[in-house]
């Protein structure tokens, strides 16, 4: 007798999933991907022209870099523009963003950009006080080919 009433109970609607909170789930990985996710956005001065390598290569990591640009009358300027007027001024710009990339546990390193007219001797006393600073990675800052540079 009990099962005849199991077999004739009145058939109910399917059964549904609700939606909702997978979709609320989705959004709130998304969300967690975009906050957690590091844009690595290194500034040049687009009117500091690097040299031409054929064997460039294109660096993997830009975390930690400290740029300086190293323009052909021997003036230099930091990544944010600022005119540093000689090497103590390089040493101190170098020294306080190494204070902070260091916090953060990533080795700091140079990033050298060069005018392609500039004089070798300019570069190296932005090394020097570099190295002094306690930063002994240098990056080099140059163009793979022809293509795509501004004349000046």
């Amino acid at each position: 007798m009990a099962s005849k009433k199991l077999r004739s109970a009145p058939e109910e609607d399917e059964a549904k999933v609700d939606m909702s909170p997978m979709i609320d789930m989705v959004f709130l990985l998304l969300i967690f991907f975009i906050v957690n996710a590091t844009a690595i956005i290194v500034k040049t001065d687009p009117e500091v022209m690097p040299p031409i390598a054929k064997n460039s290569k294109a660096q993997e990591d830009g975390r930690g870099r400290i740029v300086i640009n190293v323009w052909e009358d021997g003036t230099y300027t930091s990544e944010n523009l600022v005119q540093l007027p000689d090497e103590t001024a390089i040493f101190e710009v170098v020294k306080a963003q190494k204070a902070e990339i260091d916090k953060l546990g990533i080795v700091p390193k140079l990033h050298l950009r060069g005018d392609q007219d500039a004089v070798f001797k300019y570069s190296r006393a932005a090394i020097r006080s570099a190295a002094a600073a306690g930063v002994d990675q240098v990056v080099f800052a140059v163009y793979p080919t022809h293509k795509g540079l501004k004349q000046k």
